[in-house]
């Protein structure tokens, strides 16, 4: 059985710990807020980014315009764009938007030539490393302190690859933010583009005059969003990871404290049984003598 001291050791440890995550979920509930803002923020602008591509795709002939990010090619070659954190002790978001792209690598990697892994966050690496994967290139510490000069960094690396060849699809796998105790596990295809607009040849309502024409202005709004599409999934995940954070840490916070109770319990009645030990060694001894 522990002695007295041994328990008192246990307690005073247990309690530092639900110091530390206590504190620990006071800083992701304080950088949350500023997160969720932000991709509050950049959702509307991103979404009506793609939509625009879609409609400008959708009204003007069929065939007459076109972006080589937008052209379908069989799929030969692949590579996976996953985005963690460098850090855990955040519940289950590292491991599930891992797990999505182990099993798509796992299940297609067999039918493809090649397939790349690129990592945003260190665990992703990490967790592919061991199950056999080789990353390509890692991005460590990015959403730490996301910018947008980092999304276009990622964005425009993917592109090249596609346009060279080196790949035929790209696909990206994060977290999407939900709320602040749920996280939605998102793996989607990000090149070739889709758009989200009616598909080329249907009914054509109203139809507008573009400006200098209407390839120019694809041109330029096609990389635009596949850089919002990158630099929003770094919001999301960004976001989603204080959220997880946030709940890991007060779960671990309150089962400190049932524990603190356990043990405390526990330690007095063990102190209880010790004093009861020695006052019937008194007496006994007591009796003894007479």
């Amino acid at each position: 059985m522990a002695s007295l001291r041994d328990i008192r050791k246990r307690i005073k440890s247990v309690k530092s710990t639900r110091q530390i995550t206590k504190a620990m979920k006071m800083v992701s509930a304080a950088k949350l807020r500023k997160a969720q803002e932000a991709i509050m923020a950049a959702r509307p602008y991103a979404q009506t980014l793609e939509a625009l591509i879609g409609e400008l795709v959708s009204r003007v002939e069929p065939g007459s315009v076109s972006h080589p990010l937008l052209v379908e090619r069989p799929v030969k070659k692949a590579d996976v764009i996953l985005v963690t954190s460098d850090r855990g002790l955040a519940g289950g978001f590292n491991a599930n938007v891992s797990k999505a792209a182990w099993r798509y690598l796992k299940d297609e990697g067999g039918k493809l030539e090649r397939h790349a892994i690129t990592t945003v966050g260190r665990k992703g690496g990490d967790f592919l490393r061991a199950r056999g994967f080789s990353v390509r290139k890692d991005w460590a510490g990015v959403l730490s302190r996301i910018s947008y000069a980092t999304a276009t960094e990622i964005a425009q690396e993917a592109a090249k690859r596609f346009l060279d060849g080196e790949t035929d699809a790209v696909f990206l796998a994060y977290n999407e933010f939900v709320s602040a105790i749920s996280q939605k596990v998102t793996f989607v295809r990000l090149l070739p583009f889709e758009t989200s607009g009616k598909k080329a040849g249907g009914p054509v309502l109203v139809d507008f005059k573009y400006e200098p024409n209407p390839q120019a202005v694809l041109d330029a709004l096609v990389p635009q969003a596949l850089n919002t599409r990158i630099f929003r999934a770094l919001l999301e995940s960004a976001a989603s990871e204080h959220g997880a954070r946030m709940s890991a840490m007060e779960n671990a916070t309150k089962n400190a404290g049932e524990m603190i109770s356990r043990l405390t319990l526990f330690y007095n009645r063990t102190r209880q049984a010790a004093i009861t030990k020695e006052l019937m060694e008194i007496v006994s001894g007591a009796e003894a003598l007479k």
